[in-house]
């Protein structure tokens, strides 16, 4: 799957602006970067709408979609995890950041202001702190206004070892893959596209098998 960091904090901390100020870096050195937020609820698919009728009536998912916008709707029975959310996201991104999700175990930023309290308690993978003020952490420390030496740190330590990844879902869960068997299957998804004609070089490779 692409890379993963998260960004958290308080609320009204500052974690949308700073997802905002990241993606406009990100994209202007040329990068493709999705996002995803947790939130309370979702304002969109209301009771008597034609979305609601149709998951009302026992649709699994449907997709709405305008001249430029696309939006995947489904039931669920509990809040998905951040994994099911990237994989719904896909794999054509070069990463991706979400805001939020903070119990998770992905790469994290904390965004963090005087006017909202002291840094959170026992986060998992925390790499980085946006602060306005001089705090004590283990994490690297960045101003307000160091978005893109912030994005130099996630540009080289998280997007270009990643600019190939390769992803395999057994069951609907992810699969870790240790250097041997990623490098096996890559080789072995590559050689079976070679054989095959008509596809031209292959850029992404996708292969899904369902059973009974």
């Amino acid at each position: 799957m692409p890379p993963v960091i998260c960004v958290v904090g308080h609320s009204n901390s500052g974690k949308t602006t700073l997802v905002e100020k990241l993606l406009i870096e990100l994209k202007s050195r040329g990068y493709r970067v999705a996002t995803a937020k947790h939130a309370q609820e979702i304002e969109l698919d209301h009771p008597g709408t034609d979305s609601w009728r149709h998951l009302a009536s026992g649709s699994a998912a449907m997709v709405l979609t305008t001249h430029d916008r696309a939006a995947l709707l489904k039931s669920v029975t509990a809040a998905p995890s951040l994994d099911e959310v990237v994989r719904l996201l896909g794999e054509d991104y070069d990463l991706i950041i979400a805001e939020g999700f903070k119990t998770e175990s992905a790469p994290k930023i904390e965004v963090q202001r005087n006017a909202t309290g002291p840094l959170l308690n026992d986060l998992k993978g925390l790499f980085a702190v946006v602060s306005d003020e001089d705090i004590q952490t283990k994490a690297r420390k960045f101003g307000w206004p160091d978005t893109k030496t912030l994005c130099d740190l996630i540009e080289e330590g998280f997007i270009k070892p990643n600019l190939e990844h390769l992803s395999v879902y057994v069951n609907g869960l992810p699969v870790t893959l240790s250097s041997y068997p990623r490098e096996f299957i890559r080789n072995l998804m590559l050689a079976m596209a070679a054989s095959l004609k008509g596809t031209g070089e292959p850029k992404t490779i996708e292969f899904r098998l369902k059973k009974g």
